[in-house]
């Protein structure tokens, strides 16, 4: 495994949207998701797995970072600390080649006695059940959890990799995607949103050039997509589903890139001017507090032969000057 981190102190965020955003608390993470896939990719410079998501989320929450954890540091994810909800988290990996991704499904009213949405995916990411029997399971116990959209997959070089899909606001039972691009937002998945609709289009055009580009190019470039806060508006469809609730920061929420006071996605896409610290890694020397509450972006990649770079741009401890960039990289064990 290898991992290297770089942090940023040119990359900028404008928090210039409308207070109200904090009347977004009892929602949760307001993630977007878009991913690729292709078990048996005819070309060996082909992805079988890109995947590229925020997560949008109050910048007092606390987080940790990215890194591995569990049993033989085989899981890869950041993680959720806040009180009573420690150990959950949005998007992971596993050496395994298990994958999880979480988003919430937007709506009105939460029910704040339900149980943290979080635990789906490291449960599995940690269970020897496959995606599609895990995703049954949840299914039986969906009505415990306020709204949410879970993808889980099963990444074998061996085998062939299967992806699985559930929302318990949607279908009582999960599938099994088929190969292709999708994109999941706050609602079922493929849910037309303008924003998931655009968002999804400046994604497939990223990884049309997946082949041409070199890695760190294309990772950029989907970096890129990721920051994009351009409202896609009037959206009837976000309108309808969110009510009230939605209204205040509709401007800001209807695009791919949430920013608001206190909350949204922490991206930073800057020009990194690279040193090297004590320990190793790559650094721009910047010096930041050592507690972590990022809002991150992260790109997945999965190549032909099963090789992971797994990218995570995290903002921390709520200072939008500095930011923190790290990849990991690991060849599946499936």
């Amino acid at each position: 495994m290898h991992t290297c981190r770089t942090r940023d102190p040119h990359s900028h965020l404008v928090p210039d949207c409308v207070t109200p955003c904090e009347q977004s608390s009892s929602q949760g993470p307001m993630c977007i998701i878009f991913f690729k896939f292709d078990p048996r990719p005819v070309s060996k410079n082909a992805y079988r797995l890109i995947l590229a998501a925020n997560r949008d989320e109050f910048y007092h929450r606390p987080s940790k970072l990215a890194d591995f954890w569990g049993n033989n540091n085989e899981v890869l994810s950041g993680l959720d600390m806040e009180e009573g909800k420690e150990g959950g988290t949005w998007l992971g990996i596993s050496t395994r080649g298990k994958l999880a991704a979480l988003t919430n499904y937007l709506q009105p009213r939460q029910d704040r006695d339900a149980r943290g949405r979080g635990e789906l995916v490291t449960h599995f990411l940690t269970t020897d059940m496959d995606s599609l029997s895990y995703l049954k399971k949840v299914s039986a116990e969906g009505h415990l959890y306020n709204g949410f959209n879970l993808i889980a997959a099963d990444l074998s070089t061996e085998k062939g990799d299967v992806v699985c899909y559930y929302g318990n606001r949607g279908e009582p039972e999960p599938v099994v995607l088929a190969p292709g691009t999708y994109g999941l937002s706050n609602a079922l998945l493929e849910t037309p949103w303008r924003k998931l609709c655009f968002g999804k289009q400046l994604f497939l055009e990223a990884v049309g050039q997946s082949q041409e580009l070199p890695k760190d190019a294309l990772i950029t470039q989907l970096l890129h997509v990721l920051s994009n806060d351009e409202a896609q508006l009037p959206d009837p469809a976000i309108e309808d589903q969110g009510r009230e609730y939605v209204q205040p920061f509709l401007s800001k929420y209807a695009a791919v890139c949430v920013r608001c006071p206190g909350y949204g996605t922490r991206t930073g896409l800057g020009h990194l001017s690279l040193g090297t610290s004590p320990n190793g890694r790559a650094t721009t020397g910047l010096s930041c507090k050592e507690r972590m509450c990022g809002r991150t972006n992260t790109v997945i990649l999965v190549d032909a032969d099963g090789h992971v770079t797994f990218t995570e741009r995290s903002m921390l401890d709520k200072d939008p000057s500095c930011w923190e960039t790290s990849t990991h990289e690991f060849k599946l064990q499936s």
